[in-house]
């Protein structure tokens, strides 16, 4: 309930279990394979009806096609797998149509062993985002977002992608940087015939749509997620903060006021809508066929979050913070994607561009208590906090990419550029304080009522290129030899400004009781700007640990490999390679930080066993690596919209290095239906890990430090089986089936912490400072992001001859570590978790034909269980702190879509 203020897969239906490097070119094929090995009767006595038939799934991954297919023996086991050996799950657009789901990130959290959290953020079998590593046609992809390094995944409509695939067994065709998985995008390429597809969407959330919210004005054309000019940074503030000086009145008053800074009450929040659109053609030509497809979409969406936000001053639950919160985000989405794409017999090239524009328009009201104050005797909360933001990121990645085969041997080609971007300029905050005095609140712009402003800005670009080669070897058994070289390298430049508005700058006397009664824009209008003379002060330190305001991060990466795949025996094959990669990353500020330089051996092995017809056994090794994100490295504070949470950089981390091992059973016993059971195990050296802390305030903040190592281990099942229908008799019944998709991932994580120095959370000043692990971190706890249980499960009806899908789908996701608990008066507190709980939706999706026209009618129920939101802090009382908590509404979206 809101807190009211008044102030003046079906996603693996189509899973292939295969190796990256002759994904392309298996994907969807069919027939027996032309050389190599005995061929058990079951597979070569099958009829063409006995076939399992694929649809195309167009997949481009890193990596040069091999010559020739490995034969296997199994009846159903999909024809991709016939090219050997790592273990992946392929979603192909159908999978993601069925779902529902509007982004990547939405559809991929329904496959095993993954969660998504936050804004669209892979966990692969419990490690967080930050193991694993995003893919863009083959291509790296730089993330929008700096507290963080893999992108956001919810930021990519469905619309432009033709497949995503999750690998979660290493093979050293792809980065070093490799410890959940990977997850590879394709986007789409040369269409098989001409199409135009037309569709929009309109939605409603219980907890936002029509509810009480808090907006401000901002400008015109802030519903479009672009700002018109209202935000525009003055060039004194970019001086000021460049410089750390303070301004004067005058050059205050150039800063826009009140379309930043007015918050103001919305009883009726809009509600949610969206437009996609693509199109694409084709010609034939010379022997081959040229296309061009292109696309884009705009998506505006709502959300409000009454929230219950606190902190804890120490293992009791003393409170050193309590507010009611109320947040609203206007989040608007526009992207847009050019492909051309030219196909010569095996020859194949493609030119990809890809936009997209991601804003969060935020504003908030608060009231509440800090270090554990009591209401006033007026009865009142002492304090109230307003803010409003804008953060505003953006995508552009152009690449081209030629897959190239001349008989035996095969040879790809990859280039990109890529560029990121994210403002958030006037992140304005205000706190008053209650007056028993005045009897009213008022901000003295000093003590414990304060008003403030921040300015971040940030770039990064990241170039890449690739050459793959692949030979297969004229021998009775298939023997392909592969190599390649990848280069990569990110440049990243970040700044951002604090100021603090002071009265009689540079002094900063309190207001007196007439002005400061004012409310936020009469507080900082022109007026009262002259008259207080009031100035910004610039805030060097904002975290209290020596925060840099602006930062500089290089990252350039060689790898070069070597891989060998074979058919051994019958039924019995095989990848192993090896990869040499060295890197170089450094974080550059005014104070001399020391770059991370290393390079690594990286052995990566899997042997496939094909023992029985549909059947076959798994075993896969690897070492792989995962290297501080820029976020995590430096000293400068972040501002995370999602979590209202402050967060800052550790110059000392170290990479983490990965021992990895898995077992996996796979039974084919049909057509697109199997089940398969895992078992997996990581050893971790120097995890990273993100701790809470406090710094001069008693808000929570969030820092890193190595761990001195880590154990994960758990096991995986998952269910695919259709049940026909056309047994009961009748129309209707005659070509319709069940679907049960079922997968559950169990998984166990372990912190060792003794003895051992480690970097302290709080950094700065140039000096490293050490702290013992056992005294920032508990040995034992399990690994930050881990859950112990991931569950899916879906039950539908569908039509198999035409679009007619009920899909009832079940998510759970058991409770995680978020932060380890902070350190307070040299006491550790306890860790800090999260439950994401169990969410039930509903799909239906209709085809319709009319005027010559393919329609499609949609209808979604998400979270209809209503299940809240709560990251907590167990206290030794027996109760709990509650650092987020609120109630996450019920969404219905209706939707139609037309392709000609």
């Amino acid at each position: 309930m809101k807190t009211k203020l008044a102030f003046g897969s079906l996603l693996l239906s189509t899973s292939l279990l295969v190796a990256p490097a002759a994904l392309a070119q298996t994907a969807g094929a069919t027939g027996d394979a032309a050389t190599g090995g005995q061929q058990d009767a079951s597979a070569t006595q099958q009829t063409e009806q006995d076939q399992p038939t694929e649809d195309q799934v167009e997949i481009s991954t890193p990596g040069a096609e091999g010559a020739s297919e490995i034969v296997v023996t199994g009846r159903f086991i999909p024809n991709a797998i016939r090219a050997t050996s790592q273990v992946v799950s392929v979603v192909s657009s159908e999978d993601i149509a069925r779902t529902g789901e509007g982004d990547i990130a939405g559809a991929l959290q329904r496959a095993a062993g993954l969660d998504v959290v936050g804004n669209g953020y892979v966990y692969v079998r419990g490690l967080g985002d930050r193991y694993s590593s995003s893919l863009l046609n083959g291509s790296p992809l730089p993330s929008p977002e700096p507290l963080k390094r893999v992108v956001p995944l919810d930021i990519f409509p469905t619309n432009v992608i033709a497949s995503a695939l999750v690998q979660k067994t290493y093979s050293v065709n792809y980065p070093g940087e490799f410890g959940g998985g990977v997850i590879n995008l394709t986007t789409r390429a040369v269409p098989e015939e001409p199409f135009f597809q037309l569709g929009g969407t309109f939605g409603v959330d219980t907890e936002t749509t029509s509810e009480l919210g808090y907006v401000y004005d901002g400008g015109s054309a802030d519903w479009t997620g672009y700002d018109s000019d209202e935000r525009e940074v003055p060039r004194a503030i970019k001086q000021a903060g460049a410089n750390q000086q303070n301004l004067s009145p005058e050059q205050t008053a150039q800063l826009t006021n009140a379309e930043t800074t007015l918050l103001q009450t919305n009883y009726h929040i809009p509600a949610n809508w969206a437009t996609q659109f693509s199109t694409g053609t084709s010609i034939d030509m010379g022997g081959g066929r040229v296309g061009v497809i292109a696309g884009g979409g705009f998506k505006n969406t709502w959300q409000t979050r009454a929230t219950l936000q606190q902190s804890a001053l120490d293992e009791s639950g003393t409170l050193a913070s309590s507010f009611d919160k109320v947040l609203t985000d206007d989040r608007a989405i526009a992207n847009g994607l050019l492909g051309l794409g030219a196909e010569f017999g095996d020859q194949k090239i493609r030119f990809t561009n890809l936009y997209i524009h991601d804003t969060v328009k935020q504003a908030s009201l608060a009231s509440g208590t800090l270090q554990n104050n009591l209401q006033t005797p007026d009865g009142v909360d002492p304090y109230i906090q307003q803010t409003t933001s804008w953060f505003e990121r953006q995508l552009f990645d152009s690449q081209l990419v030629g897959e190239f085969k001349f008989g035996d041997f095969g040879l790809d080609l990859r280039g990109s550029y890529a560029n990121t971007k994210r403002k958030s300029p006037y992140e304005r905050e205000f706190q008053y304080e209650y007056s028993s005095a005045v009897g009213d609140y008022v901000n003295r712009l000093g003590g414990n009522s304060y008003a403030r402003v921040k300015f971040s800005d940030l770039n990064e670009d990241l170039w890449s290129g690739a050459v793959d080669l692949s030979y297969a070897l004229p021998t009775a058994r298939p023997i392909t030899l592969s190599a390649g070289y990848s280069y990569a390298d990110t440049d990243r430049t970040s700044s951002r400004f604090s100021f603090l508005y002071c009265a009689n700058l540079p002094s900063c006397n309190a207001l007196g009781n007439l002005p400061a009664q004012g409310r936020p824009d009469y507080l900082l209008s022109d007026l009262s700007l002259s008259a207080n003379e009031i100035g910004l002060l610039f805030e060097p330190n904002e975290a209290g640990v020596g925060a840099s305001p602006i930062y500089s991060g290089e990252l350039t990466v060689h790898g070069a490999y070597g891989q060998v795949e074979a058919e051994v025996a019958d039924g019995l094959r095989g990848t192993i390679g090896v990869r040499y990669e060295t890197g170089r990353e450094q974080i550059v500020t005014s104070q001399p930080y020391a770059p991370i330089k290393n390079d690594y051996w990286l052995p990566a092995a899997t042997i496939t066993w094909n023992f029985a017809p549909d059947m076959q056994i798994r075993l896969a090794g690897s070492k792989t690596i995962a290297r501080p994100q820029f976020r995590e490295l430096a000293p400068q504070t972040f501002q995370d919209y999602e979590s209202n949470r402050i967060f800052y950089g550790n110059p000392y981390l170290r990479d983490s290095e990965l021992w990895n091992a898995e077992a996996r059973y796979e039974w084919y016993f049909g057509e697109d239906q199997r089940l398969s059971l895992a078992g997996f195990y990581k050893k971790i050296d120097n995890p990273i890990e993100a701790a809470a802390f406090y710094a001069g305030s008693p808000t929570i903040q969030t820092g890193f430090t190595n761990a001195p190592s880590a154990e994960l281990y758990g096991a995986e099942v998952e269910l695919q089986k259709y049940f026909p229908l056309d047994s009961l008799g009748g129309d209707f019944f005659s070509t319709r089936r069940l679907l049960f998709i079922a997968n559950y991932t169990y998984t166990q994580s372990s912190i060792e912490a003794g003895d051992e120095m480690i970097p302290d959370i709080i950094q700065g000043g140039g000096e490293v400072r050490l702290s013992r692990a056992a005294d920032l971190l508990q040995d034992g706890a399990p690994l930050t992001g881990q859950s112990d249980h991931l569950a899916n499960v879906q039950f539908g009806i569908e039509d198999t001859e035409r679009l007619s899908q009920l899909t009832v789908m079940g998510r759970y996701a058991s409770k995680r570590v978020t932060n380890r608990g902070p350190v307070v008066s040299g006491v550790r507190l306890n860790d800090i978790y999260e439950e994401p709980g169990f969410q039930l939706d509903v799909v239906a999706r209709q085809g319709v034909n009319f005027g010559g026209a393919e329609f499609e009618l949609k209808f979604e129920a998400r979270n209809l269980l209503h299940e809240d939101y709560e990251e907590y802090q167990n206290v030794d009382a027996g109760g709990r702190v509650y650092l987020n908590r609120y109630d996450l509404g019920r969404i219905f979206e209706i939707g139609l879509s037309m392709k000609i």
